[in-house]
């Protein structure tokens, strides 16, 4: 009744048009941002035909992902970022995940774990530019600087690199972090520290700041085809979308004018007509606030969600259209429906749109890569 086709080519297709635009000059690192189960795609279908297609490094947001992908058999370099106070690092340094550290107090937990496991750790200190996430503040990083050299030079830590994250308000205000992370670089300099990885842009910034891309670049969202930004389309940046969303109808039936529809009655029919029912809801992350402004496509032609978005299924007024039970719905993933318009009716953006898509949803993968 409900599938996701996720293609596994198209997130390869779209990892070769990034690499492209980042090596026009230079050899820039691609780091495949894997977290939240891959955007809602998988995370280790995937992270596999990541390896496959020779990806500089995965990242995730914390350890429980790079468990999954280390359990899974992923052999490529993994970046953890987010972490909570009770994390194993033991785990991390003796799996090969380098780890990001924004505080003192975790480079004491990282080290201790080194110390526990008897090789260094990997580490990447994280700045914060003005972001105001996770990340050390300039006022702070100069004393965890020394605290890491200090580390260094006890052979407990390497490190691999530092990054920062920018705020995606506008240029100026990308401009500004990007000439903090400028002088971030040079404090680190000053530390004795030096780095095999400068990274500061996420698929944004990638596309925005060519002088920003460094040593690498961490993409997101572009993997899977959508465009960072609300005002352009994927295609422009020549990216294919990977999701796909569909689902059957499961009945119709004839009304009269004037019969409510669904939880609410936000939509009253204006003459008889043919209602079509769909099972997707807001349990397969169909998002609510859609309800009288989404559109489906059944049979080649565009229908709009009359009815109130339901846990498990909403309504379509089909009216004269011949649509039966067993009819392919498409809730977006082409080019004349896409998360974009989906993500724009529910006052959304299409990230949330990917991510949230699950529940009852069946995947169907192409291109798959068996462990």
């Amino acid at each position: 009744m409900r599938k996701l086709t996720i293609d596994l080519n198209a997130v390869a297709a779209n990892l070769a048009a990034m690499r492209q635009l980042v090596n026009q000059v230079g050899n820039v690192k691609v780091l495949g941002v894997v977290k939240a189960d891959a955007y809602g795609h998988g995370i280790v279908p995937v992270a596999r035909k990541l390896e496959a297609e020779g990806i500089d490094y995965l990242g995730v947001a914390d350890l429980e992902e790079a468990v999954t992908l280390r359990s899974a058999g992923i052999k490529s370099r993994i970046l953890a970022w987010l972490h909570d106070p009770t994390d194993d690092f033991v785990w991390a340094v003796k799996h090969d995940v380098d780890l990001a550290v924004s505080a003192n107090d975790q480079l004491r937990r990282v080290v201790k774990a080194a110390a526990s496991v008897g090789k260094p750790a990997k580490i990447h200190i994280k700045v914060d530019t003005g972001l105001g996430r996770n990340g050390v503040t300039m006022a702070e990083l100069e004393d965890l600087l020394a605290n890491v050299a200090r580390e260094v030079a006890a052979g407990a830590v390497q490190t691999v690199g530092i990054f920062s994250h920018l705020s995606s308000t506008g240029v100026t205000e990308d401009l500004a972090q990007i000439e903090v992370f400028e002088q971030a670089l040079l404090k680190a300099a000053a530390a004795g520290l030096s780095f095999e990885l400068r990274h500061l842009t996420a698929s944004d910034g990638t596309l925005s700041y060519p002088q920003a891309h460094y040593d690498m670049v961490r993409v997101g969202v572009a993997l899977y085809g959508l465009s960072p930004f609300s005002d352009n389309r994927a295609k422009e940046f020549g990216l294919t979308p990977a999701m796909k969303a569909e689902a059957t109808v499961v009945q119709t039936k004839r009304v009269p004018a004037g019969s409510g529809v669904s939880y609410g009655y936000i939509y009253k029919t204006e003459r008889e007509t043919t209602l079509a029912l769909v099972p997707v809801g807001y349990a397969e992350g169909l998002p609510r606030d859609a309800s009288g402004k989404g559109s489906v496509v059944i049979n080649g032609k565009k229908h709009q969600i009359q009815s109130r978005i339901a846990m498990d299924q909403f309504v379509v007024d089909v009216g004269d259209s011949s649509v039966s039970p067993g009819d392919t719905v498409l809730l977006f993933g082409s080019e004349e429906l896409t998360a974009d318009d989906l993500a724009a009716a529910a006052g959304t953006i299409n990230y949330e749109i990917v991510t949230r898509m699950g529940g009852r949803f069946k995947r169907e993968y192409l291109g798959l890569i068996e462990g």
